[in-house]
């Protein structure tokens, strides 16, 4: 193996094993080589290896037994939504899953909204949709209306909804420079959003859950066109 440029020793490193561990080169449940083997190999110190795994644990994608070694965690199995950021950036082919939970997701949190959401936070939501026809470029179109979809989120009053938004759009963020298609134009992109919060704001749960799934679903064709 090559040895790592000495700058960014630990973060390269701490990639270079994600990688192998995500590709399957070394796959869920073995045991990696010992740190001997492995920091004699990508030309690093016990001490820069101990570093990376330290990273990787936290990530969710190493495990260390006492007096064993490190094993590769099952990560399909065992890990959470979390990881989902890390494995959009390795691989998009995880796109199409996160967008398949979002439209489910996103159609019921409507629903939940028009049905829980107070007087203050529909409010919100008229305040924030707004903000998307008024955002200056692209970018801060996406921006403003991911915002919209988080308060749609918190008005349902169930903070796990919340947090799976916030996982959700987490998972995708680290790609959205190629998602952008929905977005170019604020006016086509409030005028697509609107009909959602409007159903909300009125209290109207079925039609609210009708705006969603064919919000989501123009969205995310416009979307996944794009990357292709």
């Amino acid at each position: 193996m090559e040895a790592l440029p000495r700058e960014t020793i630990v973060d390269v490193l701490e990639s270079r094993l994600r990688e192998d561990i995500l590709t399957g080169r070394h796959p869920a449940g073995s045991y990696l080589p010992p740190e001997r083997t492995l920091a004699d190999g990508y030309g690093v110190t016990r001490t820069t290896l101990k570093h990376a795994f330290g990273r990787l644990m936290q990530a969710g994608l190493l495990e260390t037994r006492h007096g064993v070694g490190t094993r590769v965690r099952d990560y399909l199995r065992l890990g959470g939504a979390d990881l989902l950021p890390m494995l959009v950036r390795h691989s998009p082919d995880w796109i199409g899953e996160v967008f398949e939970v979002r439209h489910s997701i996103g159609a019921l949190i409507a629903e939940r909204a028009a049905a829980r959401g107070t007087a203050r936070q529909r409010a919100e939501l008229r305040t924030l949709l707004a903000a998307v026809a008024d955002a200056g470029d692209t970018d801060a179109v996406q921006l403003a209306d991911i915002e919209v979809h988080r308060a749609l989120a918190r008005a349902t009053g169930n903070r796990v909804y919340v947090l799976l938004t916030n996982t959700l759009f987490n998972a995708y963020l680290p790609v959205r420079a190629a998602l952008q298609g929905p977005f170019t134009d604020a006016h086509v992109a409030h005028g697509r959003l609107a009909p959602v919060v409007e159903a909300v704001a009125a209290g109207d749960a079925p039609g609210a859950r009708r705006a969603a799934e064919q919000y989501l679903t123009a969205t995310e064709r416009i979307m996944l066109e794009g990357l292709a």
